[in-house]
């Protein structure tokens, strides 16, 4: 593996983001860059305002669809290429469709800047694999021992049985438009095959995921029901930001939920105003974070958004790493996001 990293840090944090002077480019820029690499087309990770952008084909639907018309490169997952000193290759994070960590090489110094991932199968994206590095950097989403998910499947069961027990009324799961929904749809399609109705943002981002083979329920917009359909007995999806907004005039007394990994914590639900909560994340839990970097052998790990105090105390205690936390803008998953 890896030798002994240079010491000149290949990648550093400047008032654009993750800088790599070796190849002058940014990873994920938060600030318009002449070439940004991007590890996948949530906001807080692409973002417009760059000449040109590079990003795995799998995603490439998705990042025209929210930045608009950019000059994107696309590239194979495992795909080898320079940009001026350094060697680069995306490789399957877990998260969202099209959704990757990039490796950089120069020299004997490997880094692998992980974006978002998750560890749990996922049938709507590639999974997660692991890179080998000197410095990884992570994120810590839901950096904390108490974050441990079950598997998607049961939660998909869990939303069918909940749908079911009150077929009276509607039944609203809200749900981040962009991975989120697209998951529960697909885990769905192993225990109905009846149609969900869908929020216009949510029906944008399926489009893509079926356009690329994803096999899901049968979905269809709300906005293209009659005014005479009331939706009792139906299931929909919205993203948080539709809760208690005007949309929601569309449906009388319905039973509400929300799918999230901060669901995990007593009290998220009530706080929040949902009636039911399902533990759903598209991040790593605490086992899926520290496994993680385990496995990468990574003498060094810099620590992004989350907990990032506690995992890399923890690291530097229990595994001897050279951990610290390394600010950013990433948001990871927000209660506010409408992703």
């Amino acid at each position: 593996m890896a030798k002994a990293r240079a010491s000149t840090p290949l990648l550093t944090v400047d008032a654009k983001g993750l800088y790599c002077s070796s190849g002058n480019f940014y990873i994920d820029p938060w600030g318009g860059a002449e070439t940004a690499l991007i590890t996948h087309a949530h906001s807080d990770h692409a973002r417009r305002g760059s000449a040109s952008y590079i990003a795995t084909q799998q995603s490439e639907d998705v990042l025209r669809l929210r930045l608009g018309d950019i000059k994107l490169k696309t590239v194979s997952y495992g795909e080898k290429f320079k940009i001026g000193n350094v060697w680069v290759s995306f490789h399957p994070t877990g998260h969202v469709l099209g959704s990757a960590q990039i490796r950089l090489e120069h020299g004997d110094d490997v880094w692998v800047v992980s974006g978002d991932y998750k560890r749990d199968y996922d049938p709507t994206c590639e999974g997660f694999e692991v890179v080998e590095c000197n410095t990884f950097i992570t994120e810590a989403t839901f950096g904390l021992p108490v974050y441990a998910w079950r598997p998607s499947s049961e939660i998909a069961k869990n939303i069918y049985d909940w749908w079911q027990s009150d077929l009276e009324r509607p039944s609203l799961i809200f749900a981040y438009a962009f991975g989120k929904s697209q998951r529960i749809l697909a885990e769905l399609a192993n225990y109905t095959d009846k149609t969900v109705y869908l929020h216009g943002a949510v029906t944008r981002l399926t489009e893509t995921y079926r356009q690329q083979g994803v096999r899901m329920v049968p979905t269809q917009n709300v906005t293209d029901m009659p005014k005479t359909h009331t939706f009792a007995g139906d299931l929909v999806l919205a993203p948080p930001s539709a809760h208690r907004s005007p949309w929601m005039k569309r449906f009388k007394t319905p039973q509400t939920g929300f799918a999230s990994g901060w669901m995990q914590v007593r009290g998220n639900r009530r706080r929040r105003g949902y009636e039911q909560g399902f533990v759903l994340s598209d991040h790593a839990d605490w086992n899926g974070l520290v496994r993680t970097i385990d496995e990468t052998k990574a003498k060094r790990v810099l620590v992004t958004h989350g907990q990032s105090d506690v995992l890399a105390r923890y690291l530097q205690e229990t595994r001897g790493i050279e951990a610290r936390p390394l600010e950013t803008l990433y948001e990871g998953e927000s209660e506010a996001e409408s992703e």
